[in-house]
């Protein structure tokens, strides 16, 4: 048992040690697998300590969701109205890398929210979205500015979402130059040298398994896995929900092959894509290409299979984390043949600045899948990357 301290020996930030130390454990696990005693422990506190600072989960959830929006918002009240575009941008890693731990709250763990504590947080970043646009527009006088604030925003909040870590310093300027580079980047330009790529055709559900599959994956990233019922699937694939446990054991079950059938279509997609492609810049632009097409065409697969991983079992979770490692691998490996001054760190955390494009991008133009929009994002892609 975890003994309480005394008036003496309690600290006074107690309330803050307690948000810090469940903002880790809500973005390393999830909002539903994050207990209140695995935060206690954390702490060093009882659960019966905690629940006098916060009543219940959810309160808590609401604070450490707020923690990275307002660091954002203070940080940037710092900083003059006219500051140029790379000193915002510097402001905002350096106050995204202090607060990576836990900043992977906002990205897919917000939907858990209430529909008014979702609002206040989308309102907050929605100041950050215009300071860095204002930003943009001062420095380059184009009518995207949105467009490309969003972009530069993606690649520093794509550091919470891993834990690549070359030194801090080194990280904040890593960030800062990508998102500078992705602001500087003229989307249009990816219309007119767009790169045609194919994607494999998605299975027709043609067994009972998969007519499952197929039912249960738009509930999850509708909803969120945590919030579906298995009678609400069954309803979905048209079964009784007593059917469902003759094919899968249970709901994690219909999770992890939604995960693995993500992974095996995009290996599916980058093989072919990049089959005869032997030049790094070129193989880096397909690979992006690939991605951001895949992204566009499977929304609701790429939700569920990036969003919910860190919900999952540690065993079950194994081979969909090792098949994700080995397609950053493939971008790591021709990013550092195009810039062969980045060092492993360096590019992984590109990589992941590259998805952070898209992710945050994708969801500015609300996903509407057209040549246009996937040309704009993988040329913003490509520039954050620094080519």
């Amino acid at each position: 048992m975890t003994a309480e301290p005394t008036a003496a020996t309690r600290p006074r930030n107690r309330k803050q040690l307690i948000v810090d130390a469940a903002g880790r454990v809500f973005s390393e696990r999830g909002y539903h697998a994050a207990s209140m005693e695995e935060i206690a422990a954390g702490v060093g506190i009882t659960a019966a300590a905690l629940y006098r600072h916060f009543p219940n989960k959810y309160t808590l959830f609401v604070a450490c969701t707020n923690v990275l929006a307002d660091g954002l918002v203070a940080a940037l009240d710092a900083v003059p109205a006219d500051a140029a575009l790379a000193d915002v941008l510097g402001v905002l890693a350096r106050s995204t890398v202090a607060g990576r731990a836990s900043g992977g709250l906002y990205r897919w763990e917000a939907r858990y929210l209430a529909p008014d504590d979702r609002r206040l947080l989308r309102a907050k970043f929605g100041l950050v979205v215009g300071r860095v646009a204002e930003a943009v527009r001062r420095e380059l006088g184009t009518p995207d500015e949105r467009l490309r604030a969003v972009a530069a925003l993606g690649v520093i909040g794509s550091v919470t979402m891993h834990h690549t870590s070359p030194a801090q310093r080194r990280l904040e300027d890593l960030l800062r130059e990508s998102a500078l580079s992705a602001a500087r980047t003229d989307p249009a330009t990816g219309a007119g040298s767009a790169r045609r790529v194919e994607l494999p055709v998605p299975p027709v559900p043609r067994t009972r398994r998969a007519e499952i599959l197929a039912a249960a994956v738009p509930l999850f990233a509708r909803d969120g896995f945590a919030n579906v019922t298995n009678g609400q699937i069954g309803e979905a694939a048209g079964l009784p929900a007593s059917v469902l446990y003759r094919s899968y054991a249970g709901k994690v079950d219909i999770l992890v092959a939604a995960c693995l059938q993500a992974a095996e279509l995009l290996s599916q997609a980058v093989n072919q894509n990049l089959h005869g492609v032997a030049e790094p810049h070129a193989a880096v632009a397909v690979l992006a290409a690939t991605y951001v097409a895949y992204s566009f065409e499977n929304t609701a697969l790429t939700s569920v299979a990036e969003g919910e991983v860190r919900g999952l079992p540690d065993p079950v979770r194994r081979p969909v984390i090792l098949a994700q490692r080995e397609h950053i691998a493939l971008w790591e490996q021709q990013l550092r043949a195009a810039r062969p001054e980045l060092d492993a760190r360096q590019a992984r955390v590109l990589v992941h600045a590259g998805f952070g494009v898209v992710v945050e991008v994708g969801r500015l133009l609300r996903w509407r899948d057209s040549p246009e929009n996937r040309a704009t994002v993988t040329s913003l892609v490509v520039g954050a990357l620094g080519l």
